[in-house]
């Protein structure tokens, strides 16, 4: 039959070259349906976008039956920060020679129980393996941002984390993955408040409450707070660029003057600001002090 050429058809089912008679590149004939390359030999055939998850489908037949994606690719697919990568990330179990693919990054690894997930029918990476993964590629403050997203979505809870983790002794990355976990609030609702959080504690600050719920006269919520403290009456607010079109820009102000005349501080920080976490950590820094908050003693 010579080489086998996967196809994927949009009813899932994958197809044999011989059945499927693909020209050279993978050019469509008269009469055709389109194709669309996801690798050497293997094609996603029909009009439907091409998303991640039909691309790891369409490759899945070729790849070993142990593989799982894992790394970018899972986080992609779970629904998680990410970062954009050209090739997709497949781990399997160590062997002597790993298979190799232009488009594809191959990593070796033990998988225990509890470490892969079904999500549409691909095997991947679970929340709590991703977190020891990515552990030597981020930084403690981008792995907070992971953490604090894996409770969010609720792919993972501190104590199954703090498991794998312990699990994973001598293991590159694990000291940071440790350090981040004492870090990590599920609380968070986005990876702009986690990144303020981050920043704040690093300048040796107290943790502020994430989503602080803000009571009016009669003890009613009527407002969340991206991050504060109550004991001050302090806010710290991120505004990103959703808060600049005209109806938002007006509730922001009606609620952040309310909360003024109610005798909370309202720091309102933006990307900017991210940009120089110094300035965060002096205003949060003044602003506690200004309304009584003492620093500790100085470690010597």
């Amino acid at each position: 039959m010579g080489a086998r050429t996967w196809q994927l058809a949009l009813t899932g089912t994958p197809l044999m070259a011989s059945q499927a008679a693909p020209r050279r590149g993978g050019r469509p004939g008269r009469g055709e349906p389109s194709r669309a390359r996801i690798a050497q030999g293997v094609y996603l055939v029909g009009d439907a976008p091409l998303t991640l998850s039909r691309q790891c489908r369409a490759l899945l037949p070729a790849l070993p039956a142990d593989s799982a994606f894992s790394h970018w690719t899972a986080t992609s697919l779970l629904g998680l920060p990410s970062r954009n990568t050209a090739k997709l990330h497949v781990t399997l179990t160590p062997r002597s020679v790993l298979p190799q693919r232009a488009e594809l990054v191959v990593h070796g690894r033990e998988l225990v129980p509890g470490d892969l997930v079904a999500i549409d029918g691909l095997p991947v990476t679970s929340g709590p393996r991703l977190f020891l993964d990515l552990a030597p590629m981020l930084t403690e403050r981008e792995l907070v941002v992971l953490g604090d997203a894996l409770l969010r979505s609720r792919l993972a809870d501190p104590a199954t984390l703090a498991r794998r983790v312990q699990a994973a002794s001598r293991r590159r990355g694990v000291v940071r993955a440790r350090d981040a976990l004492k870090l990590l609030d599920g609380r968070a609702q986005s990876v702009p408040e986690s990144l303020v959080r981050h920043v704040i504690l690093s300048g040796g600050l107290p943790a502020p409450v994430p989503q602080l719920p803000i009571l009016d006269q009669c003890g009613r919520v009527v407002a969340h707070a991206d991050l504060g403290y109550e004991e001050w009456k302090i806010l710290i607010e991120y505004e990103g660029r959703q808060h600049s079109g005209g109806d938002q820009f007006g509730r922001d102000i009606e609620r952040y003057s309310r909360m003024a005349a109610d005798g909370w501080l309202v720091l309102r920080f933006s990307a900017a600001h991210l940009a120089r976490p110094y300035q965060i950590q002096d205003r949060v820094r003044h602003a506690l002090t200004s309304r009584g908050w003492t620093p500790p003693p100085p470690r010597i």
